[in-house]
């Protein structure tokens, strides 16, 4: 096998403990069961996504934040559709749409066509996703510079006190992994296995959960599809997850959605 990405190892068959279960007969019956998804709104902060891919079925809504060294604040927020620039975005938005069907999804693009971007229109994605009071956001991104941690740390803080929930990948690369290692996030590496449901709760910090997120076919540009490995691919399944949640459950903060998380994980007995 290739080498994973960082974090993942926590969610070897050999490494995953037995957890406490909250006192539910069966978890996920209580959590999510018969839910769609209907009524959250789901932001997938990316490459952009491709509202018209087959397996995405459409956006409520789009954002693009672009340089603009003109403005005060260096950027600005490019409202209506737009094209995914690499792929990447439209494979996570598809992810959650298969589990939770009925999410309103939005997209709010942050990465260029080599999927990099600066730090600050992550930072002003998130802006944009937490003042529209968005349900939840995935993020298959993260920042490792140390210039960012304080402006995203304090965002997330935001996010986490007005309910947007934010799920995190972890970066694939070991190292700092900003805003996944923040405590008021959901944190996520990938880990073996062809079930999208899957689910593991990892008790040591900073990566909390593991998802179906290697060798998945998924979607991508111009329509079609590819395999691909990566926590990237592992966070919409946990997205789509806590959206499920909150359907079922609304006005859950998310301290509380965490818990639930860790309640349906397959490790909690």
């Amino acid at each position: 096998m290739n080498r994973l990405p960082a974090w993942s190892e926590a969610f070897a068959s050999d490494r995953i403990p037995d957890l406490p279960a909250l006192p539910l007969a069966d978890a996920r019956e209580w959590a999510f069961a018969g839910s769609t998804g209907a009524g959250v709104s789901v932001a997938v902060v990316d490459s952009g996504v491709d509202a018209d891919h087959p397996a995405v079925g459409g956006v409520a809504s789009a954002v693009a934040m672009e340089p603009d060294d003109t403005r005060d604040e260096r950027y600005r927020a490019v409202e209506g559709p737009h094209e995914d620039l690499f792929g990447h975005g439209t494979a996570c938005a598809a992810i959650i749409r298969s589990l939770a069907p009925d999410v309103e999804l939005h997209s709010v693009r942050v990465l260029g066509s080599n999927l990099k971007g600066r730090g600050l229109l992550f930072h002003a994605g998130l802006e944009w996703v937490v003042e529209r009071g968005l349900h939840v956001a995935n993020l298959s991104l993260s920042s490792k510079a140390e210039g960012m941690f304080a402006p995203l740390h304090d965002v997330a803080d935001r996010a986490y006190f007005a309910r947007t929930l934010l799920v995190c990948a972890a970066n694939n690369q070991p190292g700092p992994t900003y805003p996944a290692e923040f405590a008021s996030v959901v944190s996520v590496a990938c880990r073996p296995g062809e079930d999208p449901w899957t689910l593991t709760s990892n008790p040591n910090p900073p990566v909390e959960f593991g998802a179906r997120g290697i060798d998945v076919e998924v979607a991508w540009a111009d329509g079609g599809s590819t395999v691909a490995t990566g926590n990237s691919f592992a966070a919409p399944h946990v997205a789509a997850m806590a959206a499920l949640i909150l359907a079922k459950h609304p006005g859950l903060a998310p301290y509380q959605v965490k818990a639930v998380l860790q309640a349906v994980s397959d490790n909690a007995r």
